[in-house]
């Protein structure tokens, strides 16, 4: 059988064009670490992405284990993704110099068997691989998104001012205005290695959660 890829399924989840468009979000379960700061300084972030790959990857590979997961299927692992907010739950695009007031929800989503007993085996496979790293900090949780506009940004991640613009501005003449709370966030999606890919070619996907304007 093919290793099923959740991006290559779900494209219009996904791989958006670079014209926003509205899609419905079902429930998705995913690994989650919640923290606050600069992503690009925060010793906490490196370690939450680390842990969250470290969880994933476990899971994965946990077929060549002697429990196998009830239903597993091979895949490739999701791609990293962020809520991001601040305090005043407004988010515009425009964090220069607010990257420290970030509050953020790191996460990659799982496959379906993944149940609170696989996640908690893996989290005792990876103690056991990486002593020092700390599980608790994640939880297995099942998020569902909604009603959200998106689009696909090209570009470095200091730059998605413009990008959040348009997506803006495509929200408003569609009749819907965004509505941020919970978990409903300002998301992002990364399809880009940053340490492999030029800054002008990263390809991140840019989605906000919408509800009809009352005026419409």
């Amino acid at each position: 059988m093919a290793t099923f890829d959740f991006k290559k399924a779900y494209k219009d989840l996904y791989l958006p064009s670079t014209k926003p468009c509205i899609v419905d979000v079902p429930k998705m379960r995913f690994i989650m670490v919640n923290g606050k700061g600069d992503p690009n300084t925060s010793p906490f972030y490196k370690e939450a992405v680390e842990l969250l790959y470290g969880l994933s990857y476990a899971i994965k590979m946990s077929k060549k284990g002697d429990a196998q997961p009830e239903g597993y299927y091979d895949y490739v692992v999701p791609p990293l993704e962020g809520l991001w907010w601040f305090e005043d739950n407004f988010f515009d695009g425009n964090v220069l110099g607010r990257k420290d007031e970030f509050n953020w929800a790191m996460m990659i989503r799982q496959p379906e068997f993944v149940t609170p007993e696989v996640f908690e085996s893996a989290k005792m496979t990876l103690a056991k691989k990486k002593p020092g790293i700390d599980t608790s900090i994640a939880r297995l949780e099942d998020f569902t998104e909604g009603l959200c506009a998106q689009v696909m940004h090209i570009g470095s991640y200091d730059d998605e001012g413009q990008t959040v613009a348009a997506l803006e501005e495509f929200i408003e003449a569609q009749g819907y205005r965004t509505v941020m709370s919970g978990l409903r966030q300002h998301h992002e999606i990364y399809l880009s290695d940053p340490r492999k890919t030029a800054p002008e070619k990263l390809k991140t996907v840019i989605r906000h959660p919408i509800e009809l304007s009352p005026s419409f």
